[in-house]
């Protein structure tokens, strides 16, 4: 009896475990029945054999297990994240963001086939890095004629420049990508490399994270291989590149406007970097030195991402704003470590593709082991003339960048496609300047699985993978960064209309160690203070705090336009009188052009959302956006997502007087929520201190402008009323007297009280705690303009009483304010080659 009631057991189990697998095998058997691969293309998904590769078996059964709305939640989280994270990149020749991309689906690559992929990476990476040791040192390559020397000149990411110059650090590149695709052979095959600042590692880890949080059981039990390992090996492989123990290593960035920007702040946050722009940068002597808030400070390490050209606007591009004066000499005296090499560049040059064979052989004594797509320079007449005669065979490309010259677009040139006028355009451009042009072989790109509202289809894609050059040699990122196409037909892939980033799966059998950028406490030294800001960072930080105090200056006046409107009931009593002071307030502002007749509701309603005024609360909080987009790397997920929402609700329009008033209340209330984010969230150092003092200093003068306004000699009780509403002070004044608003009362309780948050004595205080607690920039031991002021007004304000606050007095006040913000920026935020600050060039540490 005791065995046929296991007997039983066990079949009932088996039973229900059939009836959990049978839908799951269902789904799994009709998305391969929905796979149509396309005719004579490699695919990731469909071995050449027309079976599912096991990789992709071993996912997709894992995945059917997901209930459809199960999957299509966590797509949705996915995305939810990226938009909250504000993760963005620019598409060429756009200034608007766009939202990034990312297929839900992940490219999957074996192990062993990653391993036989990597080789080839290392073998290419080493041959690259030899190659251009040679063109900037002995030149023996051109000399011998390995390489002909047009090939070279002809680029101009061939610095002349550097030639001679022995890379700090002792090396060209320090991180390589090759672009790879499956070929129709099947093997991974070399698109094009990327030796000037290649792009991608950031979106690669945040596609990483994104989509290892969406599927966290399934990312886990496919032995997925981190790529922490890889950025840590990196990072450190900077560091040790540098000639002291802790060196201070910068993430030079183009700026906000760059089209990969998000990235910069991504990668600068991650590895510990800074985040510089060129003007934060300054050559004294033979050292490139930041600019921050405590003067210059020695910089070691500069990780690139400015094209060469750029960097130096007294040795290369004149007209370049983005580099340094000085940078290349520094690099000739040895000062610093620039990751790449300038001039690095010159490898991706497709001229050189034909060549890279018979320069394995002569490095190395062997085949390349990853192959490259066929091409042939026009420079050479037994190439041209081949490239001529099959002319409709070929992909025709520039020979050293994007685009063909002559002809519009990024794109390669396929002759085949042109007019007759066109094609003998092309042939007698070919002929005249062959050095410009190579010929490519015509190659489709290899697809890979998409979702597609619960199908998965066939798309092309391209993947990047990453190579850091480390002291044991070349480390390479398991994974990478992949983008697909959304045509089927797609040639090339880069991040425009319709093209999606892929996370990249490297799977093994076995499970993965867990691995984080953390290092063992034993090899850290303790520290508390990050360091000090710079210079920009700081000006940023201070404009911040100053445009959302802004914004809720502009937010409550017309809340107390409004208000009376939808509620009469509700708020201070506004007559005409006190309505056309806010008015002209909001006017002055310039958040309106109405005039003081106008309709109050047409008042608020465009000080709440016209864009074209720049005083109003959408205005003021797109710029406090733009400043925010330069801080990525500074500001916690959730300061810049409180940014993003308030943004993007007043961007809606509202139709009436309710929405306008609901609109201003719920912005008020996230301002609220970042300033305590920023008091509770950020660490108590410098950049916390600038971003204090703007709103500090900003909440001051509108104070002040509210009691010019509201509370001069001849105010009515309605005026005073109104001014307690505006600064918030309403229960603190009933609580304390049992009348009503009084002139002299009110202005103690809004400009002298020291223990009111909201008054102007309460930000003098903090204003002048924040200055004395910051860096003198000059010797010999007096005070400081920015400090001198702040002491004189906080005295001024201690001994005033409120019976001589006029409104000569509260003007003079004002004026006060505004210089005490003006000494702060002039400083503390210096701009242009000018400001390098000699007088603080004392330990330079």
């Amino acid at each position: 009896m005791a065995g046929q009631a296991g007997q039983g057991n066990n079949q009932g189990s088996g039973n229900t475990l059939g009836t959990k697998a049978r839908p799951a095998n269902r789904r799994v058997a009709q998305w391969e029945r929905d796979y149509i691969r396309l005719p004579g293309i490699p695919d990731e998904y469909i071995a050449p054999d027309g079976a599912p590769r096991p990789v992709w078996t071993r996912f997709f059964e894992a995945f059917a297990t997901l209930t459809p709305a199960d999957i299509e939640r966590r797509f949705g989280a996915a995305d939810r994240h990226l938009r909250e994270a504000g993760v963005t990149y620019r598409a060429p020749g756009e200034t608007a963001e766009r939202s990034w991309p990312l297929s839900h689906l992940p490219l999957l690559i074996d192990e062993t086939e990653w391993q036989q992929l990597t080789a080839g990476i290392v073998q290419r990476a080493q041959l690259l890095e030899m190659v251009l040791a040679d063109l900037y040192g002995e030149g023996r390559l051109v000399a011998e004629g390995a390489i002909p020397a047009a090939a070279i000149a002809g680029s101009t990411e061939y610095l002349r420049a550097v030639c001679g110059v022995k890379p700090p650090g002792g090396r060209y590149l320090n991180l390589y990508a090759a672009d790879v695709g499956r070929g129709p052979d099947g093997r991974w095959w070399v698109l094009g490399d990327r030796t000037q600042a290649p792009s991608g590692a950031g979106y690669a880890l945040e596609n990483r994270l994104v989509l290892s949080r969406a599927f966290n059981t399934l990312y886990k039990s496919m032995n997925v291989e981190r790529v922490a390992p890889f950025f840590e090996a990196f990072r450190d492989s900077l560091r040790a590149s540098a000639d002291r123990d802790e060196p201070r290593i910068g993430l030079l960035t183009p700026g906000t406007f760059s089209e990969t920007y998000f990235e910069h702040a991504t990668l600068a946050r991650y590895l510990g970097f800074l985040l510089v722009e060129g003007d934060d940068l300054a050559v004294s002597g033979d050292r490139i030195h930041i600019r921050t808030v405590a003067g210059l400070k020695r910089l070691d390490v500069l990780l690139r991402r400015v094209d060469s050209n750029s960097l130096d606007p007294l040795e290369l591009d004149a007209s370049s704003q983005l580099g340094v004066p000085g940078l290349i000499d520094v690099l000739r005296k040895n000062g610093v470590v620039v990751a790449n090499m300038p001039g690095s560049g010159v490898m991706e040059a497709r001229a050189l593709l034909g060549f890279m064979p018979s320069l394995a052989q002569r490095f190395f004594g062997e085949d390349l082991k990853m192959p490259h797509i066929a091409t042939w320079w026009c420079g050479q007449k037994s190439a041209r003339e081949e490239v001529l005669s099959r002319l409709d065979e070929f992909a025709i490309e520039g020979a050293y960048g994007t685009g063909v010259p002559g002809f519009p677009g990024n794109g390669p040139v396929l002759a085949s496609e042109l007019s007759p006028s066109e094609r003998e355009r092309l042939k007698s451009a070919i002929n005249d300047r062959g050095i410009d042009y190579v010929g490519q072989e015509l190659v489709r790109l290899s697809t890979t699985p998409v979702w597609d509202q619960g199908r998965i289809t066939p798309r092309p894609f391209v993947l990047r993978v990453f190579a850091a050059a480390t002291p044991n040699g070349w480390t390479i990122m398991p994974g990478g960064f992949c983008r697909i196409a959304e045509q089927p037909d797609a040639r090339a892939v880069s991040m425009g209309d319709g093209t999606r980033a892929a996370d990249v799966w490297v799977v093994s059998e076995k499970a993965v160690s867990t691995s984080t950028l953390l290092p063992a406490i034993e090899n850290v030294r303790i520290r508390r203070i990050a360091g000090w800001v710079p210079s920009r960072a700081a000006d940023n930080l201070f404009w911040l705090g100053r445009y959302l105090e802004r914004a809720e200056a502009t937010l409550r006046l017309l809340r107390a336009l409004a208000v009376p409107l939808r509620d009469p009931g509700k708020g201070a009593a506004t007559t005409q009188h006190s309505a056309e002071r806010i008015q002209r307030l909001l006017m002055s502002w310039g958040a309106t052009s109405q005039t003081t007749r106008a309709q109050p509701a047409k008042v608020a309603a465009q000080a709440l959302q016209d864009e074209e005024r720049f005083g109003s609360a959408l205005s003021l909080l797109r710029s406090a956006q733009r400043t925010a987009t330069s801080l990525r790397e500074r500001l916690s997920p959730d300061a810049w997502q409180v940014i993003t929402e308030m943004t993007e609700r007043l961007a809606v329009e509202v139709e009436d007087d309710d929405g306008v008033v609901s609109a201003a209340e719920l912005t008020l209330q996230e301002l609220a929520s970042f300033a305590g984010l920023a008091q509770e969230n950020m660490n108590r150092a410098a950049g916390w201190r600038f971003l204090e003092m703007g709103r500090r200093a900003e909440r001051a003068i509108n104070t002040v402008r509210f009691a010019r306004q509201f509370a001069f000699d001849e105010a009515s009780n309605e005026d005073l009323d109104i001014l307690l509403t505006l600064v918030d002070c309403q229960i603190t004044y009933r609580s304390r007297y049992l009348v009503g608003p009084l002139l002299a009362p009110v202005r103690d309780l809004v400009v002298l009280d020291p223990y009111n948050p909201r008054s102007v004595a309460f930000q003098v205080s903090a204003l002048n705690d924040h200055i004395a607690s910051l860096p003198t920039l000059k010797e010999g031991g007096l005070i400081e303009r920015p400090h001198r002021l702040a002491v004189a007004l906080q005295a001024m304000l201690t001994t005033a009483e409120a019976a001589a606050l006029d409104t000569k007095t509260l003007f003079a006040l004002e004026q006060d304010l505004l210089s005490l913000a003006d000494a702060i920026g002039s400083h503390y935020f210096p701009h242009g080659p000018n400001a390098s600050r000699p007088e603080k060039l004392t330990g330079l540490a």
